[in-house]
C-alpha cells in the first residue's frame, strides 16, 4: 500500500487501514464485473433483492434500525443509495472522494466499519447498516459525538461523520482505547483540515465518559 501523502510503502506499518479496508475489497471488485451479468441471473438468489425486467432492483435495506426500500441499478453503490434513492435521504455519509481513500463516507455494517462508496448496496441488502445518525441524534448524542461538540473537533464537517462512526466502532469494541489504537483506528479517515489533534482529543474524552456507547436514554 503507498502512503497517499508521502508516495512511500507503508504495508508493514499501516494494519489499521488494511483492516478497515478489508471488508470492502470484494464489493469493490464485484462494481467492476457487475455490468457482466445479467441483473435477473446474477441477484435472483439474494435475500432482501428484487431484480425486475428493466434491469433494476428493488433492495431492501436495514439503515439505523428501520428497513428502507429503494428501486437502483444494481451496480449503485451504498452510499448513493443512501443519499440519493431513499426517501427520505441518510446524508450523514458524505461524498467526497467517491474512491475509497477519505474516509467521509465511513458507516457501520454488520457493526464493522466500512466505505459506503466501495460497497454495493446489493451487497448490503439485509445487512445492518448503521450511519451517524443512527448513532445519536442533538439531542440525544453518543458519547463520540458529544466529545467532538465539546472538544471542538471538527471545522468543515465533511470528515466528521466517518471520523465519528469509526471511532464508535473502535470504543464498541475497546471501551478503553489508547491513543495508539485510537489512531490505528482513524486511519482510514482523511481531514483536510487537519484537525487531527482534536479529534483524538474527542476520541479519548469519550473514551473516558464511562457511559454507554450509544445515544443516551
Amino acid at each position: 500500500m503507498t502512503d497517499r501523502r508521502r508516495g512511500e510503502k507503508t504495508d508493514a506499518v499501516d494494519p489499521g487501514r488494511r483492516r478497515f479496508l478489508k471488508g470492502v475489497g470484494l464489493a469493490g471488485a464485484g462494481a467492476a464485473i457487475i455490468d457482466l451479468i445479467e441483473p435477473e441471473k446474477a441477484h435472483a438468489t439474494l435475500p432482501n433483492v428484487s431484480p425486475s425486467s428493466d434491469g433494476t432492483v428493488e433492495v431492501a435495506l436495514l439503515v439505523n434500525g428501520q428497513r428502507r426500500t429503494a428501486r437502483i441499478e444494481p451496480r449503485t453503490t451504498l452510499l448513493t443509495a443512501l443519499r440519493e434513492y431513499l426517501d427520505p435521504p441518510v446524508t450523514g455519509p458524505k461524498l467526497v472522494c467517491d474512491m475509497g481513500t477519505c474516509g467521509a463516507c465511513t458507516v457501520l455494517l454488520d457493526e464493522a466499519p466500512v466505505y459506503a462508496c466501495l460497497v454495493l448496496a446489493v451487497d448490503a441488502a439485509g445487512k445492518k447498516i448503521t450511519t451517524a445518525e443512527g448513532l445519536g441524534t442533538p439531542d440525544r448524542m453518543n458519547p463520540v459525538q458529544r466529545a467532538f461538540v465539546e472538544k471542538d473537533a471538527l471545522m468543515c464537517g465533511f470528515c466528521t461523520p466517518g471520523f465519528v462512526t469509526a471511532i464508535s466502532a473502535l470504543l464498541r469494541k475497546n471501551p478503553r482505547p489508547t491513543i495508539e489504537e485510537i489512531r490505528e483506528a482513524c486511519q482510514g479517515n482523511f481531514c483536510r483540515c487537519g484537525t487531527y489533534p482534536r479529534v483524538f482529543e474527542a476520541a479519548l474524552a469519550a473514551a473516558g465518559s464511562g457511559g454507554p456507547n450509544r445515544a443516551e436514554e
